[in-house]
């Protein structure tokens, strides 16, 4: 019988997959965070980092949760600056975006359904 719990550090977890934590990508698909219900990454962005190019084509939905820091998103519909821990956003299929830590920030992403792109 497999495992249904774990215990564990998110910063460690998913230093091996850029902070990705539950997903369809875990190998051992016994463990209880593969997942093709739903994606969770915790993600660690030094000021300055950023995507350049923008993700299009997204058939997920996708929340993301601003721990720290001050974040910003470019989404197809606007930019959205989040600053005050707790700040989140949520985007649809469809929505591009690419983003820009201003300050060095902590996120949570989550994404659904968790799909092979």
């Amino acid at each position: 019988m497999a495992d249904n719990w774990h215990v564990g550090n998110a910063a460690r977890d998913g230093s091996d997959r850029r902070g990705w934590l539950i997903g369809h990508f875990l190998d051992d698909a016994t463990d209880v965070r593969s997942s093709d219900a739903v994606e969770i990454k915790w993600g660690v962005h030094p000021a300055g980092e950023g995507r350049n190019q923008w993700n299009t084509r997204e058939q997920r939905t996708t929340a993301l949760l601003l721990i720290r820091g001050r974040f910003r998103l470019e989404l197809s519909v606007g930019t959205f600056v989040l600053a005050e821990e707790g700040d989140y956003a949520i985007w649809g299929p469809g929505v591009d975006h690419s983003w820009h830590a201003d300050e060095d920030s902590i996120v949570v992403t989550i994404r659904w359904p968790s799909l092979a792109t």
